[in-house]
């Protein structure tokens, strides 16, 4: 990581540095579902895209060598998954952790109550979901990625009305 020792996300995620707005990962990872929902400004940091945020400008984006750095890192990309994790748990789904050799990513026993605030007809957190999906396979997880998608799909196919025809072709885009 010596050419990206200086760069603020690789540092953010380390738990070295915090955000624009002063936050840890750690302080983003203990949000209550009511700041996951209603905070605009961390899922940049929690997964950065290549491209500049429209929402959150000042939010880092992903270089080649800061791509190199979460491959070349099972501690960056562990700690990726407890974003992922958080997020989960704030949509009503888990990481399945029963087959170690495969991702699996289902509804949990909160999803109907945790459903109601995100799944419906252009909800802001299905933008979330495409970032998330997108940024997983560029920080190297693209297990989970497919993983998620594979749920979500299964969450349409189970709701059809909840989420726009758009919305199902961005989420599969980001499996190409």
């Amino acid at each position: 990581m010596n050419g990206v020792q200086g760069d603020r996300l690789i540092n953010f995620y380390l738990g070295k540095s915090s955000d624009d707005a002063g936050r840890t990962i750690e302080d983003i990872w203990r949000f209550s579902f009511s700041d996951l929902e209603e905070v605009h400004d961390y899922i940049q940091w929690l997964f950065p895209l290549k491209t500049r945020s429209a929402f959150n400008p000042d939010a880092p984006t992903l270089r080649s060598d800061t791509i190199t750095a979460f491959d070349d890192d099972p501690s960056l990309r562990d700690r990726v998954r407890r974003s992922l994790e958080v997020m989960l748990t704030f949509y009503g789904l888990e990481l399945d952790r029963s087959d170690p050799t495969q991702a699996v990513i289902r509804k949990n026993t909160t999803f109907p109550t945790r459903s109601v605030s995100w799944l419906q007809p252009y909800d802001h957190n299905h933008l979330r979901l495409t970032r998330i999906l997108t940024s997983l396979r560029l920080l190297g997880l693209p297990d989970l990625s497919s993983a998620l998608c594979r749920c979500l799909q299964e969450i349409v196919r189970e709701n059809p009305d909840r989420v726009t025809a758009e919305t199902v072709a961005f989420w599969a885009k980001t499996q190409d």
